[in-house]
């Protein structure tokens, strides 16, 4: 099968690549590589017209400028050069994050099957991995979990793995919800149930020990009161997806709910922060 490539150039990056996933995702396009100053993507070449793309919402958003090229693709076998792309990924020795065909490795203290097709949350980009290394240094067992923006459910996977007894995982793209189901069950997982919505999805009879959001800024800023509704007394809850820079935007909201800032930590120009409520 024939595939045709586009690549846009964003300016800025965030949030404007994650809402351009999902509207490419939404009429057509069904695999995505991230660069560094935009996105590739991918669909069928009989699928493809070209207003397909004067017609994206995401070129309509306020200061935002959008490029991009097209480019027919030889034919070839995609799934084997996606395989072959594909590396497993390690979290500071502790956990393993692999595809389904590649081998196991016993010796790590966590292992994760994720087959991501197009959803985020693989552990290669720096925000999963960050949100993984600070999830291995908590205690989990009995903890509640709400999972914002789950993915491809690796994180709400990571933290039933580590003795989370119950965890709800929201995303609000289709995509996403039937591939986290998809990789609950390549991981034997029991206790985790997926939501498609988004924070307006969060269930209001449960209060959460912990609530983990790998989101952009904006989104995170304007959900932050109904993740403190949420959120237990004592509770932790933590948050990337965002740059370093951000960071005192983040704060600024935090500290209107009397969050404490337990840990930040960064890789490269992204940041983590956990904080806990008094």
């Amino acid at each position: 099968m024939r595939y045709t490539q586009v690549v846009f150039e964003l300016k800025p990056l965030l949030p404007a690549r994650e809402v351009l996933v999902a509207e490419l995702a939404d009429i057509g396009f069904d695999s995505f590589e991230e660069t560094e100053s935009g996105l590739k993507a991918y669909i069928p070449s009989d699928e493809f017209k070209d207003e397909m793309l004067s017609e994206l919402m995401t070129s309509a958003m306020p200061y935002q400028h959008i490029e991009w090229k097209t480019e027919e693709m030889p034919d070839q076998n995609w799934n084997a050069e996606w395989e072959k792309n594909f590396e497993p990924i390690v979290v500071d020795d502790k956990c393993l994050i692999r595809a389904p065909f590649h081998t196991g490795l016993p010796t790590y203290l966590l292992e994760i099957i994720i087959e991501p097709k197009m959803s985020f949350g693989t552990g290669h980009h720096a925000t999963t991995h960050l949100m993984i290394a600070e999830m291995m240094k908590m205690e989990w067992k009995e903890k509640r979990v709400l999972d914002m923006g789950s993915g491809t459910g690796v994180l709400a996977i990571a933290a039933e793995k580590l003795g989370a007894t119950q965890c709800d995982a929201i995303d609000i793209d289709e995509w996403a919800y039937e591939n986290a189901i998809e990789n609950l069950q390549r991981n034997a997982c029991s206790v985790i149930h997926c939501i498609k919505g988004g924070a307006e999805a969060i269930p209001t009879n449960i209060s959460y020990d912990v609530v983990l959001a790998n989101i952009n800024r904006n989104i995170l800023t304007r959900d932050m009161h109904l993740y403190n509704d949420a959120l237990a007394s004592g509770g932790e809850i933590l948050f990337s997806g965002f740059y370093i820079h951000d960071k005192k935007d983040i704060d600024a909201v935090a500290a209107t709910f009397d969050w404490v800032l337990e840990d930040q930590q960064s890789r490269g120009e992204w940041c983590m922060l956990c904080y806990k409520k008094p």
